[in-house]
């Protein structure tokens, strides 16, 4: 559906998997409702909305690379917006038919997390638009 990044539907097994007690001990309570229960965080709330240095932006829940500043834009929405992840096997794609419309839900390929959406209104060179909650990453500033 959107070409360059698109990739299967996630597989039932992850390389970082636990219980959802474990979970809960390990993430903070938004991250959790994010990364585990597909949750949506307010737009405008996450400090990486406004991220601006050089770096990479992990899985809030496994710290695998998912974005690399070099391919943030503002995208006037609230949320983090990449235009591309860094790399296609670092996120899994799927089809979210909830909210009465069909969508393409992100996830983390390493752990299952649910980071966002992608959408094709995005900038070049993709045309496409990672949005993504900020809970649901964490931010390693430097070299990319």
């Amino acid at each position: 559906m959107f070409g360059l990044w698109k990739t299967a539907d996630a597989p039932t097994a992850y390389r970082v998997q636990r219980s959802d007690a474990e979970w809960r001990r390990v993430l903070s309570p938004d991250a959790y409702l994010v990364l585990r229960k597909e949750d949506t965080e307010r737009p405008y709330t996450s400090p990486l909305n406004k991220e601006h240095r050089s770096g990479v932006f992990a899985c809030a829940g496994c710290a695998s690379p998912l974005y690399s500043s070099k391919t943030k834009f503002d995208s006037g929405t609230g949320w983090p917006s990449f235009w591309a992840p860094i790399s296609p096997r670092a996120i899994q794609t799927r089809t979210d038919t909830s909210l009465f419309m069909v969508r393409t839900e992100v996830h983390c390929a390493t752990c299952g997390g649910h980071l966002g959406h992608v959408f094709n209104d995005g900038p070049p060179p993709t045309g496409l638009r990672y949005c993504m909650n900020g809970a649901a990453m964490t931010f390693r500033p430097g070299a990319v």
